[in-house]
């Protein structure tokens, strides 16, 4: 039993190693080491993704019931780990350019990833806590890096705050579930909280409001309107590497979660908490579509973008069926690729005298570097969900499961607020392309740089080439986690 126990979670156990291992040589070997640990934890994720793929174990509970392993696990996790993966990568030549070539910043990213894959396995309110609070914790750290600079301090400060007042809401929503339903295990609440169990009664108010407060929890964690304050300033404050981490991984893991949560226990609640839900989605739909548009940092522009594609991910929650979560991970693919390579231009965009964030700063970019111009322009139509790039697949996929659960309002009101986030992607490409030149950025990206923008562009333009297999893989996960 210990060895299946093992087994299971032996992705997670060699990052938790491989991190404390890290730890050690950054500390024993003190002198030029920022930048062999930054490698070595770039391998260490690498092997995390080669042992989930090569030992994936059959779909089963371990630990007594606190971590599951399926399908759905399986693909959240594969994308996770590969988010993080490109991430560090992209980290390596910006931490040595900005001063951050501590070995701390990779070990933190490595603690992080080892979090999210607890909170991807959790089955059970309790492990879900604990995996949710390690890569919090390291995120907040990370956001605060730079501790020489006030908007790095200020947006870790404000992280910390709003991020402590999240898992406040989070435990005490987990502790009225557990006080009315007697079980905080995944697999037990959806027993106890089925309509056989009730008789046709309904059930406890208690539970129902246990419910809200852990949505309002995880809301933050994917920065969900109402619950999206924090967003842009940490976005904007953040060291751009640590920002393009954040818009990948932990939002791919967030999410997955918040499907978990409530399409696992509480799959028989839909009722109860799908108005909820569809609020959230349009809420965040219209703030991501609108509040962008006077925006002039980039990395401001890409907070609210990701408020608004969290509001479509919503959408698929909302229909409350199988073809929604399949949505969600479709989109979540896509959106994991397009946030890759988009910041992966910007943390191209230096000069002379340093990074530069201005949208303005963008001006005539085709003229002065044109291949960096097209790669840009691939993401920016592929993010307003223009055909045939990537991203209109993934808002086809979630709209069809809306419609499919007769939610024609939320479905309606997605594609108008797409249409007004077109303007803000397109506005970029209008300065790339027809405006005059401002100054020209440094053209060394490096190899590793050229070779991820080329690769994420490559996926989204290709996309429909091989939209069937990942489609019927997503379907697959979907499948394996109502079954659940």
């Amino acid at each position: 039993m210990i060895i299946a126990d093992l087994l299971a979670s032996l992705p997670e156990l060699w990052l938790a190693c491989a991190g404390m291992a890290l730890l050690m040589v950054g500390v024993f070997l003190r002198r030029n080491t920022a930048t062999t640990v930054m490698i070595l934890s770039v391998v260490a994720v690498a092997v995390a993704l080669a042992v989930l793929w090569v030992l994936s174990p059959e779909p089963d509970y371990a630990y007594g019931g606190l971590f599951v392993n399926d399908e759905f696990t399986f693909f959240m996790k594969s994308l996770v780990l590969i988010g993080a993966l490109l991430t560090i990568v992209m980290s390596i030549g910006y931490a040595q350019r900005e001063a951050m070539d501590r070995f701390e910043f990779p070990v933190l990213m490595v603690f992080a990833t080892l979090g999210m894959l607890m909170m991807i396995s959790a089955n059970d309110l309790i492990s879900l806590y604990l995996g949710l609070e390690l890569q919090s914790l390291s995120l907040y750290v990370m956001a605060a890096f730079r501790k020489d600079t006030l908007r790095s301090s200020e947006a870790g400060l404000k992280y910390f705050v709003l991020g402590a007042l999240s898992s406040g809401m989070l435990l005490y929503g987990s502790s009225l579930i557990y006080g009315f339903a007697g079980t905080t295990n995944f697999t037990e609440l959806g027993q106890i909280l089925s309509p056989d169990a009730f008789d046709g009664e309904r059930v406890s108010l208690g539970v129902i409001f246990g419910i809200v407060f852990v949505i309002a929890g995880l809301a933050f964690k994917v920065s969900a309107v109402p619950f999206h304050m924090w967003t842009p300033d940490v976005y904007e404050g953040s060291p751009t590497a640590v920002t393009a981490f954040f818009a990948t991984a932990p939002k791919v893991a967030a999410m997955s979660l918040t499907v978990w949560v409530l399409m696992g226990p509480f799959s028989e609640l839909v009722g109860e908490w799908q108005q909820i839900v569809v609020f959230i989605s349009i809420a965040s739909m219209l703030l991501g579509a609108f509040a962008a548009i006077n925006q002039t940092n980039i990395k401001r522009l890409m907070a609210y973008s990701s408020i608004g594609h969290v509001g479509y991910m919503m959408v698929g929650l909302a229909a409350g069926n199988e073809a929604g979560i399949q949505g969600i991970i479709v989109y979540l693919s896509i959106y994991l690729v397009m946030n890759v390579g988009t910041f992966a231009c910007i943390l191209s965009m230096r000069r002379s005298e340093g990074m530069v964030e201005e949208i303005e700063d963008l001006k005539g970019l085709s003229k002065t570097n044109p291949c960096m111009a097209a790669a840009l322009l691939i993401f920016m139509f592929s993010m307003a969900g223009i055909p045939p790039f990537a991203g209109f697949f993934g808002k086809l996929y979630v709209f069809l499961a809306a419609i499919q659960a007769e939610l024609y309002g939320l479905a309606i009101i997605g594609v108008l607020s797409s249409v007004v986030a077109a303007f803000y992607y397109i506005r970029i490409v209008k300065l790339m392309y027809f405006d005059e030149p401002s100054e020209s950025f440094e053209r060394p990206l490096g190899r590793e740089m050229t070779a991820i923008l080329v690769a994420t562009a490559v996926f989204v333009v290709g996309f429909f080439v091989i939209v069937s297999p990942i489609a019927d893989s997503a379907g697959i996960a979907a499948a394996a986690m109502i079954e659940q």
